[in-house]
């Protein structure tokens, strides 16, 4: 899925980073969640999963430009 077919939720010229590649969530075309931060080794995940970790402030922007 390119990027571009998604809605970028955070990161949109706010907060420390900017409009760089920093830690991201985006929304698909069918509501689910894209996530991009640092990859994670906290446990393994299964085959064709992986983890990453964003801080809580991506988190806090992703729900306030959901108006959750």
């Amino acid at each position: 899925m390119p990027r571009e077919g998604l809605t970028r939720l955070t990161g949109n010229g706010n907060g420390e980073c900017g409009q760089d590649d920093c830690p991201n969530v985006y929304r698909t075309a069918s509501g689910s969640f894209v996530v991009q931060g640092d990859v994670s080794g906290a446990f393994q995940p299964p085959e064709g999963e992986g983890l990453v970790e964003i801080p809580e402030a991506v988190l806090r922007e992703a729900v306030r430009a959901l108006g959750w």
